[in-house]
């Protein structure tokens, strides 16, 4: 076991493990670590924990240093210089004609670099609009493009459900997501109603997938015909969630039809294929639920 404390760069961005220093931390305190980019502030989420070994890349830097006041002052300064930064980058995009669309920044807490987030539609030529802002800036400039999901994680939003979208909230990695999750819950597939602000398929139908693909082999499949208590009849609805199956019987004798739920346990049928959408499947490039949404 490896004893660690979690620290993110951005409010709901991705845990970094770094190792302890003699110092006690605390949930929410500023530390200052040593990146890959340079000495970062950060802040904890986990004080304290042991993971196993294979869950980080030894050797684990260790964190620097409790943040100081004047820590904390520099890393406020560094981010109330964002609006401004924005607004000039914006001027000199527009200045320079290019067709990009200034997503978010941020400076290193050092002072030497500011790092800007755009998308576009496709490549950009940026070279002398890098050449302007160092020269307005004064330190090194780095221009990166993100994806539409990217983007939306970085801006935030509210969701359709009405709450923060979970990839700028609480979804540190954004994890693929498959048309099939869909299918498996026994959702609509109108684009409207299981995509996200970004466009693309909502990050949540992944939370349960796991569940309906395994109870999805341990039920009848829908139109099927099954054995019932009452006779046979055929699989009219399928709920997942209580194991229970309304089933169609015809009295051609009394000439009569009803609808009745059964237990599945209650059934006899055909044990159904193992369902898609796991987490290794791939969408079929040829489903035709997928000429609306793309993932």
């Amino acid at each position: 076991m490896v004893k660690i404390t979690g620290v993110t760069f951005k409010e709901g961005g991705k845990v970094y493990y770094f190792a302890p220093g003699k110092e006690k931390y605390e949930e929410g305190m500023g530390v200052i670590v040593e990146t890959s980019r340079g000495v970062e502030y950060a802040t904890v989420v986990i004080p304290f924990a042991e993971v196993e070994d294979s869950a980080v890349v030894t050797p684990l830097k260790p964190i620097i240093r409790v943040a100081t006041a004047r820590d904390e002052e520099t890393h406020r300064k560094n981010l109330e210089k964002k609006d401004g930064a924005m607004k000039t980058v914006r001027e000199k995009i527009e200045k320079h004609n290019l067709d990009m669309k200034l997503i978010d920044c941020e400076f290193a807490f050092d002072g030497a670099k500011a790092v800007f987030y755009y998308s576009a539609p496709q490549r950009v030529d940026f070279r002398e609009l890098v050449k302007d802002l160092s020269s307005v800036f004064r330190m090194r400039i780095e221009l990166r493009q993100v994806g539409i999901r990217d983007e939306i994680k970085l801006l935030g939003g509210l969701a359709p459900c009405g709450r923060e979208c979970c990839c700028s909230s609480c979804m540190p990695n954004i994890n693929k997501v498959s048309i099939k999750m869909a299918k498996n819950q026994g959702l609509s597939l109108n684009p409207g109603k299981i995509s996200g602000l970004c466009g693309r398929l909502m990050c949540c139908l992944s939370y349960e997938n796991d569940y309906y693909a395994d109870a999805c082999k341990r039920v009848p499949k829908l139109g099927s015909e099954v054995g019932t208590p009452e006779g046979k009849g055929t699989v009219v609805n399928i709920n997942m969630l209580k194991m229970q199956v309304r089933v169609k019987i015809e009295d051609k004798q009394k000439d009569t039809v009803s609808f009745k739920d059964f237990n599945v346990d209650e059934l006899k049928f055909k044990a159904a294929k193992p369902c898609k959408g796991g987490k290794e499947e791939k969408d079929d490039e040829n489903d035709p639920d997928l000429k609306e949404i793309l993932d």
